[in-house]
């Protein structure tokens, strides 16, 4: 789950992370009353106005702005809310914002990167800086890789000083500014920790003329699974920020991911859900979206699944691959054909099933007066819902 950048400082400050005052505004008159506010309680001479969406490169889609006068923060506030902000990580569809956030300007002296992340793959949180701050981290990757550091945490030590010294160093820190940084990263890997977080981003941590470190910006993403531990958290749900079907799948027991092709996957566990779009992409088709119906194959989640799924109207054909392990496949058809019947099915339907009564599972697809196609095996499968989606298309 992702919040919004006055959501993640207000939870950093509970643990000592240094965060610029500001808060939010729905509407151009509150950005102005908190503009007004903000000046009397640290004489501040400008504001920083920021449309609040779950994406990145804000600035560059004129969702950032530096302001000197009151009337220059109404104009601005007028702008952005309701404006759709288009940015690299929107895509041209954009995000419509529906609120800032008014913060104090800042003396910005240098301007770092921090991220903190999960790295499956060493099984520890891995913490990245880099001197590039305030740049996509994903365009200094390909560019210049040799400016990022990482340094990788045993979950058994957690995060140690040394650990922070060399974050430090290697950002060209120096004097005070090191203990800062030191100071910094501690409380910010509590946060991590504590709250069960997925990823963290500092981008930019800004060194101030006073040697203090703050973030300026803040993107944080929490595991689902353990929001059960953080009702304040999972509060701070915005789900107009979401994509729609994303929203329904949660709700439905789903995992659900919205893609860019015309074939869309209904598949029994992650992994062969990964495969079965892999294989697809293989014989010439796209994969319109990421789903895995979970363990229970129901009738109910089938019928869920398959209205997701036409609801994307990129949508061209869709290929259910089951296999049936604790849930017998004769179950699984019954559901399909009910889930088909229900949402009036007008595109191709190939179902490839495996395992537990299969043969009487393929015998209620066939007998059901349904168009739907049986795949012999995954390959099979895939080879006919690309046949038949391009064949439509011809």
């Amino acid at each position: 789950m992702n919040i919004h950048e006055y959501q993640a400082k207000s939870l950093l400050k509970k643990y000592g992370v240094a965060v610029q005052r500001g808060r939010v505004a729905l509407t151009p008159t509150e950005a102005v009353d908190v503009a007004k506010t903000l000046a009397a309680e640290v004489k501040t001479t400008g504001w920083v106005l920021k449309a609040q969406i779950h994406a990145g490169g804000r600035g560059k889609g004129g969702g950032i702005r530096v302001v000197k006068s009151l009337e220059a923060v109404e104009a601005e506030a007028k702008r952005m809310i309701g404006m759709t902000l288009v940015t690299p990580q929107t895509g041209l569809r954009g995000q419509k914002v529906q609120k800032i956030f008014v913060e104090e300007v800042c003396d910005i002296r240098r301007e770092l990167y921090l991220g903190l992340s999960i790295d499956p793959a060493a099984g520890c949180v891995t913490i990245m800086g880099s001197t590039e701050g305030g740049a996509e981290i994903e365009e200094v990757a390909t560019r210049n890789p040799e400016k990022i550091i990482k340094v990788s945490i045993d979950p058994m030590t957690g995060l140690q000083p040394r650990h922070a010294r060399q974050i430090a160093f290697s950002l060209g820190l120096k004097n005070a500014q090191v203990g800062k940084c030191v100071s910094f990263l501690q409380a910010l890997y509590a946060a991590f920790i504590e709250l069960d977080c997925e990823a963290v981003e500092i981008n930019p941590l800004a060194v101030t003329g006073a040697d203090e470190m703050i973030a300026l910006d803040c993107k944080m993403s929490f595991d689902d699974n353990a929001l059960f531990r953080h009702a304040d958290i999972a509060a701070m749900r915005d789900e107009a920020e979401e994509d729609p079907a994303e929203s329904i799948a949660k709700k439905s027991g789903l995992d659900y991911i919205k893609l860019d092709g015309n074939i869309g996957c209904i598949v029994k566990g992650a992994g062969l859900a990964l495969a079965t779009m892999d294989i697809i992409k293989l014989y010439g088709g796209e994969p319109a979206n990421f789903l895995d119906v979970g363990g229970g194959a129901t009738r109910e989640r089938v019928t869920a699944a398959l209205g997701i799924i036409l609801s994307n109207k990129n949508v061209k054909g869709v290929f259910i691959n089951i296999f049936g392990g604790i849930m017998r496949c004769d179950i699984v058809a019954e559901g399909i054909v009910a889930a088909a019947r229900e949402a009036k099915l007008q595109v191709p339907l190939v179902v490839r099933l495996e395992g537990a009564n299969v043969d009487l599972g393929k015998k209620i697809l066939t007998a059901s007066g349904l168009p739907i196609l049986t795949g012999d095996n995954l390959a099979d499968g895939a080879k006919k819902i690309v046949r038949a989606v391009q064949s439509k298309a011809a």
